[in-house]
C-alpha cells in the first residue's frame, strides 16, 4: 500500500511511502482495542478518592434514644449512614486501578487503530519539517494547508521535537507525540492522523 508524501504547503510531492499491510491493512480487532484503551484510561486514574465511614467520621457516640418502647426502629450513634451528616456506607477508598496487558495484544490494538484510520481515509504522511522556534501561528498555518486545522489532529514525529511540541501546545485540537509515545487511545481520539515521513519506518520497527 503506497501513499504520497505531502509537504508543509499541503501539496503532494513525487515521493511515496509504503505502508505495510500487516500493520496498516489488517482486519481490526475491536476487543484488543477495547482492552488497550481501558488499560490506558485505568492507568491514568489517580485513585485518590476516599470517604468517611463510621470508624473515621467525627461525632458523638451517645445513644440517641432508648432501645425499646418508642415504636420505631432502634437507633444507635449519630454517625449512622442513614442519618444526615452521618458516615457513608461502602464508600470508595484509595486504590490502584492499573493493570497489565500482553505486549502482543497492545501491538495488535495499535495495528487495528491504524488500520481503521487508513480505511477512513484519515491517515496522511507529511515530509519531515522543523520550526525555528515555538511559533504557534506558523504551525497553525501548516495544519490549515493540510486541511486539518479545524479538526482534532494527532501529529506523530520520528523523534521528539521541542519547537513543534511547544508550537502545538496552545492548540486545543492538536496533539504532538513521538513514535515511542503513540498509543491506541491517541490514535482513535483524533479525527486525523498525520505521520512524519521518518516516523513510518520507526512505527514499522516497533510493531513488526
Amino acid at each position: 500500500m503506497e501513499l504520497k508524501i505531502k509537504n508543509i504547503s499541503g501539496k503532494e510531492t513525487s515521493k511515496k511511502v509504503t505502508l505495510k499491510k500487516e500493520i496498516y491493512g489488517i482486519e481490526p480487532n475491536d476487543n484488543a482495542i477495547y482492552l488497550d484503551v481501558k488499560q490506558f484510561m485505568a492507568n491514568n486514574r489517580q485513585g485518590t478518592h476516599s470517604s468517611l465511614e463510621k470508624s473515621t467520621i467525627s461525632g458523638s457516640t451517645r445513644k440517641l434514644k432508648k432501645q425499646k418502647g418508642t415504636g420505631t426502629a432502634r437507633m444507635g450513634s449519630i454517625k449512622s449512614p442513614i442519618l444526615r451528616g452521618g458516615a457513608r456506607a461502602f464508600g470508595p477508598h484509595p486504590r490502584d486501578y492499573s493493570f497489565k496487558l500482553n505486549k502482543k495484544l497492545k501491538q495488535l490494538a495499535r495495528k487495528s487503530a491504524l488500520s481503521y484510520k487508513v480505511k477512513e481515509g484519515c491517515l496522511h504522511v507529511v515530509e519531515d519539517f522543523d520550526l525555528d522556534g515555538p511559533k504557534t501561528q506558523e504551525f497553525q498555518g501548516i495544519l490549515n494547508n493540510l486541511k486539518v486545522g479545524d479538526k482534532k489532529t494527532l501529529l506523530v514525529l520520528g523523534e521528539a521535537n521541542k519547537n513543534i511540541y511547544l508550537s502545538a501546545r496552545n492548540l486545543s485540537k492538536t496533539f504532538v507525540v513521538s513514535c515511542l509515545e503513540l498509543s491506541t487511545y491517541d490514535i482513535l481520539n483524533a479525527d486525523n492522523l498525520i505521520l512524519s515521513a521518518s516516523s513510518v519506518a520507526k512505527i514499522d520497527e516497533l510493531l513488526s
